[in-house]
């Protein structure tokens, strides 16, 4: 079930937070037991049989006592939240229409509440639905068997009609930047996040806010850095292997493995699932050069959108092929074969991937002439937004400081560097990174309600 209504529909349903309030608000109501029909009130009388045609049940001021209880039953209701209708007689009803339960809720909404899985039996019918102190319950009729589904449960999913914003983005807002962000960058120690959840929760949180965060204290080894990778989740395996430990050797026959500049790109554009997370910690330099260059792929497109809107379009819309072929043995391309530089989720058209490395890119066969035309000309406004110098937050990299980022929006590179240099660091899944993210600053229970 889905949904999506004004807040200030949601701010006049009030719910109990739990059992244990509701319980505590009935002591001191001297309510009846809810348990026991015929002790209740007509005007409390919460359940009902499976109607002929459908029948309707209301509860009246003594139960809406109960949802005025709590103010704050969720992070969408704020302290400002205003008692529920006022003054007014507070009436809720519910009703089994033909094969489903109408929720009708104090405000005047009505949700339709629908059963529909490949086990159940096409004609199943709620018996009785009762409303408790804690959300709705029904008795089924095919086998009696019960379900209890939570009042802010059935508000988050409800989609007859939609009553809470189905696509609202997740945790704190993202922050998009330019190089000022050098003056106050985001950044934990290595104790923290290896001993504490905490620690670990605020890293995550800076790469969902930032796009990157750092690590300092870090010990300078291949152990110390793939553990710290590890408290994220596994690593993920490629081509280049597991975690990686290299030099300036030309493996792989891939420009990373080289001395010369990289300009700011992603990794693996030629996967169908790009790398979620990129870690980098230098182990050892006895040369010059080799700055790390970081550049926020979210804050160019945002820039282009605003000075070349013509061009945000064409790269959000023409899709590009990639490959990877260096190796003899690897010949890597992804599915969809095309993907476009800046892609948008297709319900709420926000960006959500920036996929860049025109070293990766494949031949444009599939364009016409002016598609090729229109593409070029974008290429190069996009070009123009990343390479500009206020866009582009060098670095030095430091052995014990590790840098670790969001492949789909942070781009990356490096200046050219003299001596040997050795680096290592590890990829991770971007879902396995989200998981973790999420798990370690949303509430379990929070959680649970948005299933």
């Amino acid at each position: 079930m889905n949904t999506t209504t004004s807040l200030a529909a949601l701010r006049r349903l009030v719910l109990p937070a739990n059992a244990a309030a509701a319980a505590k608000r009935l002591a001191v109501l001297q309510r009846p037991s809810f348990t026991t029909r015929a002790s209740l009130p007509t005007t409390l009388s919460r359940t009902l049989s499976h109607p002929s045609v459908h029948t309707r049940v209301a509860i009246a001021r003594p139960f809406g006592s109960l949802w005025s209880y709590q103010r704050n039953y969720s992070a969408a209701v704020s302290e400002s939240v205003q008692p529920a209708l006022g003054d007014q007689e507070p009436t809720t009803f519910i009703e089994i229409v033909d094969k489903k339960v109408h929720l009708h809720w104090p405000d005047g909404i009505t949700s339709r509440l629908l059963v529909n899985t490949f086990q159940i039996p096409r004609d199943i019918k709620p018996n009785f639905v009762t409303l408790t102190p804690t959300g709705l319950e029904v008795i089924w009729d095919n086998d009696n068997h019960k379900s209890h589904y939570s009042y802010s449960w059935l508000q988050n999913h409800s989609y007859d009609p939609k009553i809470m914003d189905p696509y609202k983005p997740e945790g704190l807002p993202k922050l998009t930047w330019d190089n000022s962000i050098a003056s106050n960058l985001p950044e934990v120690s290595y104790r923290d996040v290896m001993e504490s959840d905490k620690g670990l929760a605020a890293w995550l949180n800076n790469i969902h806010v930032f796009g990157f965060s750092f690590v300092s204290g870090v010990p300078v080894s291949t152990k110390a850095t793939e553990e710290l990778a590890e408290r994220i989740t596994f690593i993920r395996e490629t081509h280049y292997g597991g975690f990686w430990d290299f030099t300036s050797d030309l493996g792989h026959g891939d420009t990373a493995y080289t001395d010369i500049p990289l300009g700011a790109h992603t990794d693996t554009t030629y996967f169908t699932d790009p790398a979620g997370l990129q870690m980098f910690h230098l182990l050892y330099h006895d040369g010059e050069g080799g700055h790390n260059l970081l550049v926020d792929g979210f804050h160019c497109a945002n820039v282009l959108k605003q000075k070349y809107p013509q061009s945000y379009e064409t790269l959000s819309r023409i899709t590009v092929p990639s490959h990877s072929a260096g190796d003899s043995t690897t010949h890597i391309i992804p599915s969809p074969r095309r993907n476009p530089i800046l892609k948008h989720d297709p319900a709420t058209h926000e960006l959500i991937q920036v996929r860049f490395n025109n070293d990766d890119r494949s031949t444009l066969d599939h364009l016409n002439g002016d598609q090729v035309d229109a593409f070029y000309s974008a290429l190069f406004d996009w070009n123009k937004v990343v390479t500009d110098e206020k866009h582009m937050l060098w670095t030095k990299f430091q052995p014990g400081r590790v840098v670790i980022f969001d492949n789909w929006r942070i781009l990356h590179g490096r200046s050219g560097f003299t001596g040997k240099r050795r680096m290592c660091g590890a990829y991770t899944n971007w879902d396995d990174y989200r998981s973790r993210w999420r798990t370690l600053n949303t509430s379990a229970e929070k959680l649970t309600e948005e299933l």
